[in-house]
């Protein structure tokens, strides 16, 4: 097992990646906690193997702690900025993952540290006993407004992106975000979910017919763009019978 501790001083995020955590059978989650200092204390003590850490906290920032720790532990990076991924690369993290986290690019980020604390052990194994991304029952959070809001992969249509914003559609609403599409591409599960323009990611299970380099989804007529063209087809093509 994989001693695993979780710091960010939000505790949505919290939760949501000790639930992560626990749908992973070669995790084990030590402690979840709001307080740097805490956390960097039970690191210096040898306890922990991974590091779930966010980078913008009050008393200590995760680059601090990264630099006070000292390569004692494996640390996987949490944030809403990606300004900070270079840094945190330098001082060798495992991996840097983009807020709002879905579960498959956890996962991903959790096999690499896998592979790196534990290197004996057999990559497909753990991959057909630990659990996939399920659209089901798989969700991200959002900010909108002013609430953070769970949204489930399996009622999102597709997602535009504008000028300084992003809209969510659902099969029952329209939920606004302060995001950018690249961050949004990255947190959704590839098996689902594709960008077909660069203002438009949609979800494959959603589609109801395409003509030439036109999607419609419902009544919605989304253009597929040059850029993402023969991605987006080949997926199709691999679909057809």
């Amino acid at each position: 097992m994989i001693r695993c501790l979780v710091v960010d001083d939000e505790p949505l995020a919290l939760h949501i990646v000790e639930d992560y955590i626990s749908k992973v059978p070669f995790l084990q989650l030590i402690k979840a906690t709001t307080n740097p200092i805490e956390a960097l204390t039970l690191v210096q003590e040898g306890n922990i193997d991974l590091v779930f850490l966010d980078v913008q906290m009050p008393e200590l920032t995760g680059i601090q702690f990264l630099k006070i720790s000292n390569g004692k532990t494996k640390v996987i990076l949490t944030t809403a900025y990606p300004e900070y991924a270079l840094e945190g690369y330098e001082l060798d993290v495992v991996d840097y993952l983009l807020k709002p986290i879905a579960f498959d690019r956890f996962f991903k980020a959790v096999q690499k540290a896998q592979g790196i604390i534990q290197p004996s052990a057999k990559p497909v194994a753990v991959a057909e006993t630990a659990p996939q991304s399920d659209i089901l029952s798989d969700f991200i959070f959002v900010k909108s407004e002013h609430k953070i809001q769970k949204v489930y992969l399996r009622d999102i249509l597709f997602i535009e992106g504008l000028k300084d914003y992003i809209s969510i559609f659902t099969s029952t609403e329209r939920i606004i975000t302060l995001q950018n599409m690249k961050k949004m591409e990255d947190a959704l599960p590839e098996r689902h979910f594709i960008r077909v323009h660069k203002s438009y990611i949609v979800s494959l299970n959603k589609i109801d017919s395409i003509e030439r380099s036109r999607i419609w989804i419902g009544d919605k007529i989304i253009p597929v763009g040059d850029t993402y063209r023969d991605p987006f087809f080949k997926i199709i093509d691999g679909k057809n019978i």
